[in-house]
Formats: structure tokens, sequence, C-alpha cells
């Protein structure tokens, strides 16, 4: 059996090309012991990714040039040397960026039955939701009535981390650029604010405007001028979770940090970075608390839907363009 995937033909400068995205196809080997084939139905594409294209080793490896690229995907077991998995078993693994994946079954999991879209499991029931929840429950501290901020609200982490907010009672205020995303925050019972057109002083202002009693959590996930607004209006003791500074991923040169830092220490603020797989053993309450509000029409959440495996690196690049309502995905044709 033949396997179509995507391999790295070089590390990239500054926002990737088109071009460095391979498509190879390759005869598999033999099923070896432990081993499970696996035809994808859905790839995930994440801006962490980007941190793989640069042969640098951070919290996970990079990418290497010319093998096989990786990611979240969802498919079909069609054949298994493996006890725990038979064919026809629908799963989850990182064997994405290709059609058919041929990995380890320790890296395989069951997914989880509580009746929804098997995709949700790469977004809001995925990786992207259980970085929402982790930022605010377990970096934050977020508490009923607070005031929370949120960059990149409508992406698959933001809009996930609003609701999440709103559920607990806090008021919300939400960072994004389109006006179909700032209507869908709305919507939410979110206070959006754009930040198109906007310096960081302007956007500061209107931040005031949408949440004049402050802000005690702010969900980063941009950097650059959404976050030195946001250290403009703290309140005392205010919590940063950094999930991420998309804004900065395709510098080529490094990227000044915000000018007013020192709000941290005026405001007795705490900012802390934090990475989502160093807290999966947590993954259990995550589902509990939010796949039955998911089930119940509760969570409102939105996919961008490209399809066939050859759109994956333009799906890719759509998340630096703000290409992407709610999580960028990619279906596979079979």
């Amino acid at each position: 059996m033949q396997s179509r995937f995507f391999t790295l033909s070089r590390y990239p400068e500054g926002r990737p090309e088109r071009e460095l995205f391979e498509l190879e196809t390759q005869t598999l080997p033999d099923l070896a012991p432990g081993e499970v084939r696996i035809r994808n139905r859905w790839l995930s594409v994440d801006p962490y990714m980007r941190g793989r294209m640069t042969g640098v080793h951070t919290y996970v490896a990079p990418f290497e040039l010319g093998n096989p690229m990786e990611g979240g995907a969802i498919g079909d077991v069609i054949a298994s040397h493996d006890e725990r998995f038979k064919e026809g078993d629908l799963v989850g693994h990182m064997g994405g960026w290709r059609d058919i994946a041929q990995i380890p079954a320790d890296g395989v999991q069951a997914l989880p039955d509580f009746g929804v879209d098997e995709q949700a499991y790469l977004g809001v029931l995925g990786m992207p939701g259980m970085t929402a929840w982790t930022g605010l429950n377990l970096i934050a501290n977020c508490q009923p009535g607070d005031h929370v901020l949120v960059s990149a609200a409508s992406g698959a982490v933001g809009s996930l981390a609003v609701q999440l907010a709103k559920a607990k009672g806090c008021h919300v205020v939400g960072i994004a650029g389109a006006a179909n995303k700032l209507a869908w925050l709305e919507s939410l019972g979110v206070e959006p604010v754009s930040y198109r057109d906007r310096n960081a002083q302007e956007l500061s202002d209107a931040i005031q405007l949408a949440s004049p009693k402050g802000i005690d959590v702010v969900f980063e996930n941009v950097g650059g001028i959404c976050l030195e607004a946001a250290l403009s209006q703290l309140n005392e003791g205010a919590r940063i979770a950094v999930c991420g500074m998309i804004d900065s991923y395709n510098a080529k040169t490094p990227v000044p940090g915000p000018s007013n830092l020192s709000q941290l220490v005026v405001r007795k603020a705490r900012m802390q970075g934090f990475i989502v797989a160093d807290h999966w053993k947590h993954y259990q309450f995550f589902l509990n608390e939010v796949a039955p509000q998911v089930v119940d029409g509760k969570i409102d959440y939105k996919e961008t839907v490209k399809q066939g495996l050859e759109s994956t690196p333009d799906a890719f690049l759509a998340l630096f363009e703000g290409g992407n309502t709610g999580k960028m995905l990619v279906k596979l044709d079979h």
C-alpha cells in the first residue's frame, strides 16, 4: 500500500513559502509488531507547527527535512499488529500531513464517545479546547466575576476560552479582526474589539471602553500590540496566561517586547507561559466538563475546512493571514 505525505524541503526564514512543502509517495513496509496502519479522515494544522519549522529543538523536536511531517489526525484503523486496536476502529494520533499513517500503537488513542462529530476531537474537544481550558483554569486561575481579555478570540483556542470564561460568569472582551469574527464574538455575549488599523495605545483605549473596570485575566495568543495594550489595562493582581505569540512566529529578526512590561510590577501581576502537553493528565477533567456543554449546544464552535490532502500546506499558511474562524481542518477525500 502506498502513502502520500508532505515533507519540508528546507527551514524557512519568515513566512514559509508554499514551495517548501513537497508532496511525496512511498510504498509502506509490512506492519511490524506493535504497529497500526490508519487511513486518515481529518488532519489538523495549528500555529505551533511553525515552531517545528526552525530546525531548533524547543519544547518539541523540529520537523526533519525530507521526512514525513506530523500533526494531529483522525482516521480508521485498516490493519493492526497490536491487540489494542482492530480494523475499523476510529482513532486519533499524530501521523498527520499524510493520507495513510503507519505508526506505533503507543501513539494511537481510541476516540472518546460523547456523540459529537469526530473532528471535534481535533478542535473544541481536542488539543485547542484543552489549551483554552488549561490556560484559564490551571494557569490564570480564572474566577467568577473576573474581567477577562482574550486575543485571537475567534480562533480555535480563543473562541473556547471566551465561552468558558462567560460560563464562569466573567465579563469577557475578545480581540479579533474581520467583521464576521467580531459579529460572532458579539453573538456569544463577548465584547468584541478590533485590532485592525490600531496601534497599541488605540487598542488599549478600545479595551478600556469594552471593560471599564480593567482586566483581571488575559489569555494571550498573539503578543505584539495585543499584549502591550493588555498590559496597560491590568488590574492589581492580574494573571496573564501566555498560550502563544503568533504575531512573531514568522519574524525574520527578533521582535521587541512590549514597552510597558513594568506594568507587571506596578499591578503586581503574574505572566506565565504554558505548554498544554505538560497538563494532559487533566484531559479527562476537561472532557467531563466541556463535552456535555458541546453536546447540549451550550458551546458554539466553528470549523474552517479545506478539502483534500493537497490543500494541507495552504490551510496551514492561512492561519497566519486570519484565514480561519474556529478550528482549521483538512478533510481527506476517500
